[in-house]
């Protein structure tokens, strides 16, 4: 039996994903945009997928954009609202610890010629509003910061930059990528006082392949695609049903269960570090009061992927950093003060409730044996 802890990856859909995906593409599989009966069938199964999203996100369900996922999403809010709210205000202001796809999002605005303001953590590992708050003036127009880090599972203080910068500069537009808290942690986009906020299917038991974007109302954005009225105009492209289906069917699924799944998840990762930290040689990275679904160890003497392939050829599958990268590092562990050594031998782990105390077990077990067999090879 496998045991698998990438769940900041990816994870496995729930039931209610597969059984509504299912009916939308045998049942139900007309186009949204079409005028008949199944045309109207498919447009009210988007629409209730919209609502399930907007009750778990707590918000209005016309605020939300069905996009192809996260990268979509976050490009979507941050060069759409650039090219609205930028075209005399070139400053943006983001943390320096982003996804790749928010990184790649900035780095084309500043080939427009935006000025990319990115913050980093005090020596401390942790943010400073003062310090978001200092960098955004009179030029800004735009500022980002995810709400969970990917790699370490850190919290960032996304609702108090975003209300101080909203006290001293209103007109600011604000975004997080919401991606790794949704489902997870709680949060409202009203309460992080986001005028933008983005969350993907497959990190919360739906599909690969939709997201969607939360835009406050009133909030103007350009399209990336565009040919077509679909999402009202934000995004042209015919929307697929099944997709939407699965992710709307597994946020009203899980819900209702974000307090008890988190405490499981808490508990495995509290057994996690107390035997991960009894293994000689291994270190915890993730901050103490981060969030519970992602912890960051490395493993001295031993490169990650080494560590990595060792474990998956006995059925036990973790990361060394963001899926994204494909095994290349992206900086955001030297920017919370990880040291390189450590950070050549990092590896992530990411939990789900539906892993268990054999699993940790196993992992520990594993560690232990990879150190046994291969610190001696070097």
């Amino acid at each position: 039996m496998s045991v698998y802890l990438d769940n900041a990856a990816t994870t496995k859909p729930c039931k209610a994903c597969t059984d509504a995906m299912l009916a939308a593409m045998t049942e139900n599989y007309g186009n949204p945009s079409s005028l008949h009966t199944m045309g109207l069938d498919a447009e009210r199964t988007v629409d209730t997928a919209r609502k399930q999203i907007a009750a778990a996100l707590h918000c209005d369900a016309s605020a939300l954009t069905f996009t192809s996922g996260a990268t979509e999403s976050n490009h979507l809010a941050l060069r759409g609202a650039a090219a609205v709210y930028g075209k005399r205000k070139r400053r943006i202001v983001a943390s320096a610890v982003e996804h790749a796809c928010v990184r790649g999002a900035l780095a084309l605005l500043e080939e427009e010629g935006f000025e990319v303001i990115r913050i980093s953590p005090r020596e401390n590992g942790v943010f400073d509003p003062a310090d978001f708050l200092a960098a955004v003036d009179d030029n800004t127009c735009l500022v980002t910061m995810m709400l969970v880090n990917n790699e370490t599972g850190a919290i960032l203080p996304v609702g108090e930059v975003f209300s101080a910068v909203k006290r001293d500069h209103p007109q600011v537009i604000t975004h997080t990528d919401a991606v790794q808290g949704f489902l997870k942690i709680p949060f409202t986009p009203e309460k992080l006082c986001a005028d933008l906020l983005t969350v993907s299917g497959h990190k919360v038991h739906a599909c690969k392949g939709v997201g969607a974007l939360y835009h406050k109302k009133g909030i103007r954005l350009k399209p990336l695609l565009t040919g077509g009225e679909q999402e009202g105009g934000l995004r042209a492209g015919t929307e697929s049903v099944p997709l939407i289906a699965g992710f709307g069917a597994a946020a009203a699924s899980l819900s209702a269960t974000v307090s008890a799944r988190t405490e499981t998840v808490r508990a495995l990762r509290t057994a996690a570090i107390e035997q991960l930290s009894a293994v000689g040689g291994v270190t915890i990275q993730s901050p103490e009061d981060g969030s519970p679904y992602i912890l960051s160890i490395s493993v001295k003497g031993l490169r990650s992927e080494t560590v990595l392939h060792f474990l998956a050829e006995r059925g036990i599958f973790v990361s060394s950093g963001s899926a994204c990268s494909k095994g290349k590092q992206s900086g955001v562990l030297q920017e919370f003060g990880i040291r390189q050594n450590a950070a050549d031998s990092t590896l992530r782990l990411s939990f789900c409730a539906e892993n268990t105390a054999a699993d940790i077990a196993a992992l520990a077990a594993g560690i232990r044996d990879a150190q046994a067999r291969l610190v001696h090879k070097r």
